[in-house]
């Protein structure tokens, strides 16, 4: 009933968090390999964004990018990952990052904008992607990693919930409602504490 990308979803910010101690491999499917970014690569990480409804426009996605990784395009040499087809083209990416807002403190590693273009989901590119990723931040030195997403997005937060990440225990408090719309959406094991809610309150249409 909803996408996985779907604006109906009442928007709570989640963060979800993980110790990289054991990271579970996945290995891709036949036809596609992993390659890091390369100067140039800014544009092709905008459209594919934009095709993932990460963004609505080409201006858009730039404001992001340079939000996040203007004057840090070396960094991204070792740190932003894509998945590439046999025709060369990228059509999924994420990245081992950190916070750069500078608000966190704590030394973790932040994967970041996952995505995967729409015409190749569902075929199996998500879990290799961000378990490679995941390793990529192990090899850089980080020991626990954090993932900002939303409610908006809540298969995507499945998946994670799915590959051993949890709620950031802060954020289970002030996104509790999130953390409930995704329990009611996903019925997931990890998310025991949290109740379920009604269809009016995932869309917000209850008026609270």
């Amino acid at each position: 009933m909803f996408d996985n990308h779907d604006a109906r979803i009442k928007y709570y910010e989640l963060l979800l968090e993980r110790e990289l101690d054991f990271i579970k491999e996945y290995a891709l499917p036949d036809g596609f390999h992993f390659e890091f970014y390369k100067v140039g690569d800014r544009d092709v990480w905008i459209e594919l964004e934009k095709s993932a409804k990460e963004f609505s426009s080409y201006e858009e996605g730039l404001n992001a990018w340079n939000r996040y990784y203007y004057d840090k395009e070396d960094e991204l040499l070792n740190r932003m990952v894509f998945v590439v087809n046999n025709a060369g083209e990228k059509v999924a990416t994420a990245t081992a990052f950190y916070d750069s807002n500078g608000k966190d403190k704590s030394g973790s590693g932040w994967l970041h904008w996952v995505c995967v273009k729409r015409e190749y989901q569902g075929i199996g590119l998500s879990k290799p992607l961000i378990s490679h990723t995941l390793n990529v931040m192990k090899s850089l030195g980080y020991t626990h990693a954090k993932i900002p997403t939303q409610t908006t997005t809540w298969l995507a937060v499945k998946l994670y919930l799915d590959l051993g990440f949890l709620p950031v225990p802060e954020n289970a408090i002030t996104s509790r409602n999130g953390w409930c719309i995704i329990k009611t959406l996903t019925d997931h094991k990890r998310l025991h504490d949290f109740e379920y809610v009604s269809e009016a309150e995932i869309t917000g249409d209850d008026h609270e």
